[in-house]
């Protein structure tokens, strides 16, 4: 089990590495400044299932790998590349170069819908914070930006669920592209 303060974090190279081993295009999962342990382990949980090659965290002001977060990721931190960065702007900027598309999950009623988006090739999915949402940096260096069509009464997901479902699409577009 992991205790405090010894989760072994990675760099982003090891990540993509991950990817070339696997034969696969890469599959990024990338937060900006989520907070809440829960919401990590959940993302954590789904992105192990969904056959992610790595999340990038920023070192600050965010949520990190905890026995708590551990334990709401039901063991799968275990199984997954965490890394933590010291600017997400900047590691966006170099997936990017190295092509790899950006998309970022938001919520505005002009982003278009997820099921418009190809999700099919070498990909960093971006959730924002609670509440939030992706900082204003953050969303521009997208490369495009997908929305969740809401169809209730409230406006939005836990960060957690809306990121999961992103991550499923991404699968789904990826077996379908095999």
């Amino acid at each position: 089990a992991l205790e405090a303060g010894d989760y072994p974090y990675v760099d982003v190279e090891s990540c993509l590495a991950r990817a070339r081993q696997a034969g696969e295009p890469p599959l990024l999962l990338i937060l900006d400044h989520l907070q809440d342990p829960q919401n990590l382990g959940t993302l954590i949980r789904t992105a192990e299932a969904m056959g992610v090659h790595g999340i990038l965290i920023p070192e600050r002001r965010a949520a990190r790998v905890t026995p708590a977060v551990s334990n709401a990721s039901a063991g799968a931190v275990e199984h997954l590349a965490v890394a933590q960065v010291v600017n997400i702007n900047r590691v966006i900027d170099d997936l990017k170069k190295r092509n790899v598309w950006v998309a970022g999950l938001d919520g505005a009623p002009e982003t278009p819908e997820l099921a418009r988006a190809r999700l099919d090739g070498a990909l960093a999915v971006v959730v924002g914070s609670e509440g939030e949402g992706l900082s204003r940096l953050t969303r521009e260096k997208c490369d495009f930006l997908v929305r969740l069509p809401m169809l209730g009464s409230i406006e939005s997901l836990n960060a957690s669920v809306a990121g999961s479902i992103v991550l499923y699409a991404a699968r789904q577009a990826r077996r379908a592209g095999a």
